[in-house]
């Protein structure tokens, strides 16, 4: 009989210790969600009552610490990205397209690709990896030292007045940054395909502007917009909820990094699919 129990209380415990991680797991999810809910909900409450603090976050992202727009910054790594990026699309639109005769073409997949996808998807990464994690530590050392305990303590909402505001900033300043890295796009891939691959600069033109839609624009700019969002809300719930001293802040920024490049990459489809449809279409050639 002692040994029946004993090995019933042994199996209870093994399934215990299987099945915690996955409760674990689960609330924290939970917890992450609702901060993210909480956030998005707080905007117009932030709006009226830390303008001032939102204000003052787009100050420093554009030229303070946070170094957005400043030199070396966040639009130095957009820029550089941007460029390597598109010459390499460049590369292979137009050996892909020579493989069938069609390098015509060239300037209409540039057009599509760069303004649909390349683009936000650079700033958002650029984004992520330059400003978001800079957020994370800050907010993470605000938590190990007791910072945000404070502010609940004087009456001010944590949520909005750390994470609603940077949101709000971010993405107000991304835009500028996106439309240097879409400009530099355009230049790169049209550097290769006319100047090192030889294809007539005006067929090139002809195409390229024959694609290009101030639809598409507005639909990359929204993109753009909202990956600032999405990136600066995982690194700021990684940071509100980090633990563990000054190790678990770092730990929160490298988790954190890796969540928001996933995340860019699932909203990227569900966008273009969603602004663009299943069925892809070509302005100006009837497709």
């Amino acid at each position: 009989m002692v040994v029946t129990t004993d090995l019933r209380l042994r199996v209870r415990t093994g399934y215990r210790r299987r099945l915690d991680p996955i409760g674990d797991g689960v609330v924290r999810f939970g917890e992450y969600v609702t901060f993210i809910a909480r956030a998005v909900v707080a905007i117009p409450y932030t709006l009226v009552h830390y303008r001032k603090h939102v204000i003052r976050q787009i100050a420093e992202m554009t030229f303070g610490t946070k170094s957005l727009l400043s030199g070396g910054g966040t639009m130095g790594i957009v820029l550089a990205m941007s460029l390597a990026a598109a010459m390499m699309l460049g590369v292979e639109t137009y050996r892909g397209l020579q493989l069938v005769g069609m390098t015509s073409l060239s300037g209409m997949l540039a057009a599509i690709a760069n303004t649909r996808e390349l683009a936000p998807v650079v700033v958002a990464i650029a984004l992520a990896a330059k400003v978001g994690t800079g957020f994370t530590a800050q907010i993470g050392a605000m938590r190990i030292s007791d910072e945000i305990a404070a502010l609940d303590v004087m009456a001010i909402r944590s949520i909005p007045f750390l994470a609603t505001t940077r949101m709000i900033a971010a993405m107000v300043c991304v835009l500028p940054i996106y439309m240097i890295g879409l400009l530099a796009s355009y230049i790169a891939t049209r550097l290769v395909v006319v100047w090192y691959n030889g294809e007539s600069s005006g067929t090139y033109d002809y195409f390229f502007h024959l694609a290009l839609t101030p639809t598409d624009l507005l639909y990359s700019a929204i993109k753009a917009v909202v990956f600032a969002g999405i990136v600066t809300l995982v690194h700021c719930s990684y940071g509100y909820f980090a633990s563990g001293g000054p190790e678990g802040v770092g730990r929160a920024a490298g988790r954190a990094l890796r969540t928001s490049i996933l995340a860019i990459g699932i909203f990227d489809v569900v966008f273009t699919f969603g602004l663009w449809g299943l069925v892809p279409k070509i302005p100006g050639l009837g497709l």
